[in-house]
């Protein structure tokens, strides 16, 4: 019987350079999408797919994402003193819905690097790891759909869709040994020449790890600036046998970690909510006409 995946990493430790000077102060993963900030996004996709205990890897100045996760938060006790029980109620569910850890990152030397910060709570069982830019919206959660598949085959599963041939030496690239979806994989490779690519399937910030993961981070000497990427530790997990399937997963990605995306996901989020979006289509008709 396989063990449940019953833990989530999420990343968190980036300086969010991209979106300055907006995350100067504030983390870039409490950033707002509509009215919730990007990282609960992820952590209630998470939620939908049996995650029970989740650990954010963060850096200093960083500890807002902890507190937006604990109970008893300043504005959480001033709501229940003006009276305000059914909202301070609602914060309060946040809290409750999972066991919630911080641990740190020092220096930015990787995601391998950043996984491996969160040893304590991950070693020697699976786990999943999610990356808050990335919000997928849809049907069923990205992250359920990955431990269904963990579930069925074992080994290490991983998010990946069609990118356009201008944006593959920006990814992490796979290369399919079979057909189908899921597919198992021959190999990875990190942002690769467009020439050189194995594939157009590019990785997204989605993936179930067998627990053996940790095994070939430690493994995995650093490379440029000193940074363990996790694509070399996958690697070398495929070159010892182990299995590594990829996943084409039903949603739509948005790239929130770039102010385009940022923009587009805001909307995108919006238009599923019944109370907003009548009004917020008749508000872009005219922008979109150039009468704004």
């Amino acid at each position: 019987m396989k063990e449940r995946v019953t833990t989530a990493v999420i990343l968190a430790a980036g300086l969010g350079t991209r979106m300055l000077p907006a995350t100067k102060a504030v983390p870039k993963e409490m950033l707002p999408v509509v009215d919730r900030p990007l990282i609960e996004y992820c952590v209630d996709e998470a939620l939908e797919a049996g995650i029970e205990r989740i650990v954010f890897v963060i850096a200093e100045g960083k500890e807002a994402i902890l507190e937006h996760f604990r109970a008893g938060a300043r504005v959480e006790t001033a709501l229940r003193e003006t009276g305000n029980q059914e909202l301070a109620d609602s914060l309060a569910a946040i809290a409750a819905k999972a066991e919630f850890h911080a641990v740190y990152q020092p220096r930015q030397l990787g995601i391998a690097h950043a996984v491996a910060c969160a040893r304590e709570f991950i070693e020697g069982r699976p786990f999943a790891l999610l990356f808050p830019d990335d919000v997928i919206l849809g049907g069923r959660a990205c992250t359920a759909q990955l431990v269904e598949t963990f579930e069925a085959r074992g080994g290490t599963v991983i998010a990946v869709e069609e990118v356009a041939d201008v944006d593959v030496p920006q990814y992490g690239i796979v290369d399919p040994m079979e057909d189908g979806n899921p597919m198992r994989l021959r190999r990875v490779v990190e942002k690769p020449r467009l020439e050189e690519a194995p594939s157009r399937l590019g990785i997204v910030g989605r993936y179930v790890f067998s627990g053996s993961i940790l095994r070939y981070i430690d493994e995995t000497p650093p490379g440029r600036n000193g940074e363990r990427q996790i694509t070399d530790a996958i690697a070398r997990q495929i070159g010892a046998g182990e299995p590594v399937s990829a996943l084409r997963f039903e949603g739509r990605r948005y790239d929130t970690g770039r102010p385009l995306g940022y923009i587009v996901a805001n909307v995108a989020a919006a238009m599923r909510r019944p109370e907003l979006a009548p009004a917020l289509r008749d508000r872009l008709a005219p922008l979109l006409k150039g009468e704004g």
